[in-house]
């Protein structure tokens, strides 16, 4: 195989691998601030456990959650980038050796028949999107180990434009009253909103993998990601459904401009084991890790 080639696959396989067993240095950040300010005492054992859980994948070497997920790439790719035309076999053996080294869960599930390829790699798997970045050579990549509890919530719909945000802040809501214990809170939340669902449901997406602490650029936004924060901790869910002051660790929302008679909404729930990472190749395929930093190539 080529150089350059082995070193790019090789270092996303060894990425995704630490992924499954270490949460990002900010959620880590914010699940250590919720648990300092949580005042009721069955959700503070429940952070203790966490905290146990963590401690326990750490040194044993073995992953957060048991549940692996789907893996999942969301690549600013350079149009010089090196490796550009053969990135989706890059991806796919980076996952087959993370599969094998984690070890991860085979999840990847056919439909109908419903046959498990037993290697996490399969159709549309892993799932990649692509933004290009013009008169560039590298590539910044954010991986996600998406869960299947976390996905049990998620939901999209369209409304008439008249529905603004107290609309959104309903149905927000409701999905996470319905379901969002079953996504193992406290809860990373994504909103997109947009002309249609399919344009939403990745702006949510986009959204939940924002990183801790951030806000909208738009002020307007922002102020409307704090107030829709409020709401949902105030459905005292709480850590792992069992109570508590808060109940989600961020709200963050996306948006695109929509038809003037149609308001696409979509939410995306990440759980409290919010396996998100970061890494950015240059041309070389020399790597930066910019969401772990312990992690070592």
């Amino acid at each position: 195989m080529d150089e350059k080639k082995e070193k790019f696959i090789g270092a996303l396989a060894a990425f995704t691998d630490y992924l499954s067993k270490h949460l990002p240095d900010d959620i880590l950040a914010r699940l250590k601030e919720m648990s300092d300010s949580e005042s009721v005492p069955h959700a503070k054992v429940m952070y203790s456990c966490m905290s146990e859980n963590l401690r326990l994948a750490d040194e044993t070497d073995r992953p957060v959650c048991q549940d692996t997920g789907l893996v999942q790439f969301f690549v600013k790719i350079g149009t010089r980038f090196p490796l550009i035309d053969c990135l989706d076999e890059c991806f796919r053996e980076a996952v087959y050796r993370a599969f094998k080294s984690a070890p991860l869960r085979p999840n990847a599930v056919e439909y109908p028949s419903e046959r498990n390829t037993l290697t996490d790699v399969g159709d549309g798997v892993p799932y990649t999107e692509f933004e290009l970045v013009p008169d560039s050579d590298s590539a910044d990549v954010t991986v996600y180990l998406a869960g299947g509890g976390a996905a049990l919530p998620g939901k999209a719909a369209v409304f008439p434009p008249g529905a603004g945000f107290e609309g959104v802040a309903r149905f927000v809501a409701d999905a996470m009253v319905e379901k969002g214990v079953n996504a193992c809170p406290p809860l990373v939340v994504g909103v997109g909103i947009a002309g249609c669902m399919a344009t939403a449901a990745k702006l949510a997406k986009r959204a939940a993998l924002r990183e801790i602490p951030s806000s909208n650029p738009r002020s307007e936004i922002a102020e409307q990601e704090r107030v829709l924060k409020k709401i949902l901790d105030e459905t005292a869910i709480g850590p792992q459904g069992a109570g508590g002051s808060a109940s989600v660790m961020a709200v963050n929302i996306e948006c695109a401009c929509h038809h003037p008679s149609s308001l696409g909404v979509a939410v995306q729930f990440g759980c409290w084991a919010h396996r998100r990472g970061r890494i950015i190749f240059d041309g070389d395929l020399n790597a930066e890790v910019k969401s772990h930093g312990g992690f070592r190539i």
